[in-house]
């Protein structure tokens, strides 16, 4: 059979991924601060859009000054006569269907309910912005000094010869965070032209820099050199030191034995090891922190009902300047300067209401949150009803990725306090009796406490826990109990019994 090319016509339809479909999605899974942060960058790039200043209600201003500059800003003069500027034309070239995003949820207040669509309306027109002429007394604060910063500053002090204080610098170049010389002496000593005597020297003067602790090699000697400068490093503490493995697995009697001490004398030396500080360098690594800002506030209504709103701080005011566009549209003086024009309106117009829907969107999310957890809201944690994505999903009628990208870094302000919108949404473990089952965070803080409340000579095992939660309608499994209990820090029932035998012996 000959091989020849030849013509196909073939129709096919597929999803394409606009520019402006991008953008919403971006849009959702945005925090408050990287929300503000794009909008900054779309700010500067396009001249039509500019924020909104509440104390100068740019809003009714704007609105203002379109019903009052008929003669000079009508529709005839700028958008009916030249089909360039019609709304027919911009949407040929450009996707200005809202519905084409989200066509599971076109945000009418049909499907958002007149409450909530009042709510929106309510909070989007409050808040409050510094005023650009305030003084904030926190931008005069200096800098937080770094760790490298602080050991120059020592180093410059405690080495009078050039050659020592390079190598000191060299050493300071290898410290981590938490203040440990992570460096090789012998590669420092053959880089520099110099032996190992000369590398340890300085080292010995800089393991006495403050904090105490500093250019210590692992966590033994970290704790040696603290303990050395408060005069307890004794035969008993280095035997301890010594065996810090042994001291993670709480096993008391084979350290009393290795140290020659008796049970009190061991607890007053792990009293004096937990007053140390195992990274001394972390106590310069901290920097500025973005303070976390609800997104949406709850309250208790009046009627025992909940009152939920989107809080005015996240909620970005930006403005489309259409009076700035009638200005400077008819000065257009060709095709390339029209359609630049034509595309800063769509996307600020697109932006606008990108911006809209996702706070909508957002609104219902949590919302239908607070619908399905009205108990944990009403009686804490032990009520916290089992919740997945695709529940809220079908609920309001919107896509499981969508109900996803919507609770991403997104924080309710309750009466309980402040939670992330993922922390609602837990795991389910069947009910032992056959009725509602619970859910995965209010079984965890079940088991804490039940080992909270365990005595000293009855320390419960994961087998007794299993048990105890059954008889309470819990089935859960021993792996699922131990996996709980590890991942709340919790040590075995083993290393538990030790350590409160240890306490009880000590207390009489």
């Amino acid at each position: 059979m000959a091989l020849a090319a030849k013509l196909q016509l073939r129709q096919s339809q597929s999803l394409v991924m606009t520019p402006q479909l991008m953008q919403s999605i971006r849009l959702l899974q945005f925090t408050h601060i990287e929300l503000e942060r794009f909008i900054d960058d779309e700010i500067e790039r396009n001249p039509l859009l500019e924020r909104a200043e509440p104390q100068d209600d740019a809003v009714s201003d704007q609105a203002q000054k379109i019903d009052a500059a008929p003669e000079t800003v009508t529709a005839g003069d700028w958008f009916e006569k030249d089909t360039a500027w019609s709304a027919e034309a911009i949407s040929e070239k450009l996707d200005t269907s809202l519905e084409n995003l989200f066509p599971d949820d076109p945000g009418t207040s049909e499907r958002l309910g007149p409450d909530l669509t009042a709510q929106w309306k309510s909070a989007s027109g409050n808040g409050s912005a510094s005023s650009s002429d305030g003084f904030d007394v926190g931008d005069m604060a200096a800098g937080a000094i770094t760790l490298r910063e602080h050991v120059a500053e020592q180093v410059a002090l405690a080495f009078a010869d050039p050659a020592a204080r390079l190598i000191a610098s060299e050493l300071a170049d290898g410290l981590d965070e938490a203040g440990y010389m992570r460096a090789d002496m012998a590669e420092i000593a053959t880089r520099l032209g110099t032996d190992r005597a000369a590398v340890a020297n300085a080292l010995a003067v800089c393991q006495t820099f403050e904090p105490t602790g500093l250019f210590a090699r692992d966590l033994s000697e970290c704790l040696s050199l603290q303990l050395a400068v408060r005069d307890r490093l004794d035969p008993a503490m280095k035997a301890l030191i010594a065996n810090l493995e042994l001291l993670a697995r709480r096993d008391f009697q084979t350290l009393k034995r290795i140290c020659g001490v008796d049970e009190e004398d061991l607890l007053d030396m792990l009293a004096e090891i937990r007053a140390l500080d195992p990274r001394p360098g972390m106590a310069f690594s901290g920097g500025a922190s973005d303070a976390i800002i609800a997104d949406v506030e709850v309250r208790a209504a009046n009627d025992g009902s909940w009152v939920i709103e989107l809080n005015p701080e996240t909620l970005p005011r930006v403005l489309v300047d259409h009076i700035y566009f009638a200005r400077v549209s008819p000065h257009a003086k060709n095709q390339t300067e029209k359609d630049f024009l034509a595309e800063c309106l769509q996307n600020a117009n697109w932006l606008t209401r990108s911006l809209d829907q996702r706070a909508k969107t957002i609104l219902k999310v949590a919302s239908e949150i607070v619908r399905q957890q009205d108990a944990f809201l009403v009686h804490g944690v032990r009520h916290l009803r089992p919740l997945n994505l695709r529940t809220v999903a079908d609920a309001i009628g919107m896509h499981e990725s969508t109900v996803s990208r919507v609770t991403a870094n997104k924080y309710m302000l309750t009466p309980r306090g402040v939670f992330e919108l993922r922390y609602f949404f837990t795991a389910s473990i069947a009910s032992s009796g056959g009725g509602d089952a619970h859910s995965s965070e209010a079984v965890r803080d079940r088991i804490k406490q039940l080992i909270d409340e365990e005595k000293p000579a009855d320390v419960l095992s994961d087998d007794a826990i299993v048990d105890m939660l059954r008889e309470s309608g819990v089935d859960i499994a021993r792996r699922t109990v131990a996996k709980y209990r590890e991942g709340m820090n919790i040590p075995s029932s083993v290393q538990r019994r030790r350590e409160k035998r240890a306490l009880a012996s000590a207390g009489r």
